[in-house]
Parts: structure tokens; C-alpha cells; sequence
């Protein structure tokens, strides 16, 4: 079901976020009956700490210049918590992903990752100013140096000061604006939880709904099956001809640019326009490869192939 991105700046109070957040839920679907399409959803909470995942993975003043180079250690990160999300997100699933989540790229392939799978995607922005931040940090310091680092959870320990620093430099804020970003939900230090009825109205359904909300693919994405089984012979013997049409006119017009070339068959009327200048035949072949490619899986029916092809002809040589 639904993937919930927590993100923010470093010890501005996440894992406490997404935790109040995890037994809202928990809670939530306790409560409804049995009959309810929602009771049947499962939660996880998935974190740096949740699978040991050591916050040392972002200090690059340890690691070589190797790993500094290319954040080889956070990108090994990044990856076991990929697939960690992906292993569990379904339909019948509620991912709660506690963590920095800073660079918007990173957010755009969960939020693809969820989409891919048909179910909705939210942030949770955790608001905290930088200096509140760095006090949190500075007294998780001053703890760590005091009774010592194995005393204390993993999720309270704290980051050295120059990798504090640096995440916070490179902390990229989330955008309602963007799609990946969107719904967007913002938590300040002041509140005491997070909008978790907004929340499960928004990305789960409310109780008026009665269904749970899903996500349709974009069709571009939607791979269809051939309704004929000499369908791709149709597509590849149609395209073809077109080509030898506007091939045999090249023959007949050397060196001339421009023209319009009849290529229909049985009283159609179908042109198509040449460009100013001569295209040759690796274009045209590259041209009818695109095409095939973007219609291999039946996405024109078999009697416009034709007239599908020369206005792709046509859209393609007005961008030459």
C-alpha cells in the first residue's frame, strides 16, 4: 500500500516522527472491522538503525579518497534500503521509510518504485531549524563523550560535527510542486505529532471512501498484449513499404530536398512531407525503429499502422 518518505535535516526528530506516525497506523487499522477493505493492511518501519545500517556510512573523512570521491558508502547504504522497500511495498502494505532521504533524486525513485507497484507515495517533511538541530546534536555529543557510545541506541547517537554539517549543506528540501515530492505534509518541532488523520485521508482513503486508493499507471508504461498473432508481421511489412516508397522517390529526385510522397494503399490518402534537406536511410531506418519499438506491444490497431507511421514520418522530420 502506501509509501510514506519521512525526511529532514540530521537529529531534527525523524525517528520520533516516524514512529508516532508507525502506531498511529498500527492503531488505525486495529480499529476498523473486519470487513473493512483497509483491515487487512500491514505497516513496517524501515530505518538506517532498522537495518543496522551505522551512521559512520556518512562520514567521508574516514573512507579513502576512493569512496570519498563517489559517496560509495552512502550509495551501498541507499541500495540495501532500496531494496529493503521494495521487498516489502504492495498493495496490501504500509512502508514507513524513516530516514534523511535529502537528495531529490533519491525521493524521485521511491516515488517511481511505488508507482510501479500502484500505490500511493506521500513526504513527510520534519521542520526543524538548523541551529535546534545542531543543539540536539551537540548534547548527543556531549552524552556520547560522557557515558560513551555503546550506553546509547543506535537512533540516538550522534553524527561527528563536520558530517553533520555536510548533510545539512547538502540537504535538498522537498517541493509540493514536484510530483515525487507530492502530497507533501510538514511536522514542526512544536507540534506534537505528525497530520496522521490527513495523512491516511490522503494516501489510504477516509471512512466515507470505503475503498482504498490506488494508483493508475502512466499508459506510456502499460504494456499491451498484440490482439493478433501476425500483428508485428503487419507492423514491420507496413513500415517497410512506406520506407521503399519514399526510397524509390529519392531514386527518382536525386539531391532534391522537400516533396510530398503518396504512400497509401486502396484509395487513402496518406503524404508524406520530406524535410528541406535529403534524408537518407539510416534516418529513415532509425525513425521506423522508434516506431516499432514504441508499438511492438499492439499500441495502434493493425488497420492505422499506416496512417500511425507517416504522421510519425511527418512529427519527425519538422525536428530535423
Amino acid at each position: 500500500m502506501p509509501l510514506i518518505i519521512i525526511t529532514g535535516h540530521p537529529t531534527s526528530g525523524k525517528t520520533h516522527r516516524a514512529t508516532q506516525l508507525h502506531d498511529y497506523l498500527n492503531n488505525r487499522i486495529a480499529s476498523l472491522p473486519p470487513a473493512h477493505p483497509s483491515s487487512s493492511l500491514r505497516t513496517h518501519l524501515i530505518s538506517d538503525h532498522t537495518l543496522s545500517i551505522s551512521r559512520t556510512v556518512y562520514n567521508l573523512e574516514s573512507k579513502s579518497a576512493h569512496e570519498r570521491s563517489n559517496n560509495a558508502s552512502e550509495k551501498d547504504a541507499r541500495a540495501t534500503i532500496y531494496a529493503a522497500v521494495k521487498r516489502v511495498l504492495s498493495p496490501r502494505d504500509i512502508v514507513v521509510l524513516d530516514g534523511a532521504n535529502y537528495i531529490k533524486g533519491w525521493r524521485y525513485q521511491l516515488f517511481c518504485e511505488a508507482k510501479a507497484v500502484r500505490t500511493p507515495c506521500c513526504v513527510v517533511h520534519v521542520g526543524c531549524g538548523v541551529d535546534k538541530s545542531r543543539s540536539v546534536n551537540e548534547d548527543r555529543l556531549a552524552k556520547r563523550e560522557s557515558e560513551g557510545e555503546e550506553e546509547m541506541k543506535e537512533e540516538d547517537r550522534p553524527y561527528d560535527r563536520d558530517t553533520w554539517e555536510n548533510l545539512v549543506f547538502r540537504y535538498e528540501e522537498p517541493n509540493a510542486m514536484a510530483r515525487w515530492d507530492s502530497p507533501l505534509f510538514a511536522v514542526v518541532w512544536e507540534d506534537e505529532g505528525p497530520p496522521c488523520e490527513d495523512i491516511w485521508d490522503k494516501i489510504v482513503g477516509s471512512e466515507g471512501d470505503g475503498e482504498r486508493k490506488s494508483v493508475r499507471p502512466n499508459m506510456a508504461t502499460v504494456a499491451k498484449a498484440p490482439t493478433g498473432e501476425d500483428y508485428l508481421y503487419e507492423l514491420d511489412k507496413s513500415t517497410q513499404a512506406i520506407l521503399n516508397r519514399i526510397l524509390e522517390w529519392g531514386k527518382d529526385h536525386p539531391g532534391e530536398g522537400g516533396g510530398e510522397v503518396m504512400v497509401g494503399e486502396g484509395g487513402d490518402e496518406l503524404v508524406v512531407e520530406l524535410p528541406a534537406s535529403v534524408v537518407g536511410l539510416p534516418a529513415l531506418q532509425r525513425i521506423r525503429r522508434q516506431f516499432i519499438s514504441l508499438n511492438r506491444k499492439n499500441a495502434v490497431p493493425a488497420k492505422r499502422v499506416r496512417e500511425s507511421f507517416v504522421a510519425y514520418l511527418n512529427d519527425s522530420f519538422q525536428s530535423l
